[in-house]
C-alpha cells in the first residue's frame, strides 16, 4: 500500500495509476493524515451469464404489465 500526500498524486498520477493496474492501493493524506483510499477495480468476469439462474425464485405479478398511472407517465415524459 502506498502513501501519498495531494499534491504527489497530483503531479505523479500518471505513475501512480500504473500502479493501480499492477493491483496496488493507494491511500491519498492531507499533511500525512488519510483521507482516502484508492484501489483498483475488479476485472468483470468474461463468461457469459448462464440463463435462467434465478427460474422460479420469483413470479413478476399481473401488476407488471398494466399501464403506469398518468401522473408517473408524466413524470418520464417531463410533465
Amino acid at each position: 500500500m502506498n502513501r501519498i500526500n495531494i499534491h504527489e498524486a497530483k503531479t505523479h498520477l500518471s505513475k501512480y495509476l500504473r500502479l493501480l493496474d499492477e493491483g496496488e492501493t493507494i491511500v491519498i493524506c492531507r499533511r500525512n493524515v488519510p483521507i482516502a483510499e484508492i484501489r483498483p477495480i475488479a476485472n468483470p468476469s468474461k463468461n457469459k451469464r448462464a440463463i435462467g439462474l434465478a427460474r422460479g425464485e420469483f413470479t413478476v405479478p399481473r401488476e407488471f404489465f398494466e399501464p403506469l398511472p398518468d401522473d408517473i407517465v408524466a413524470g418520464f415524459e417531463g410533465g
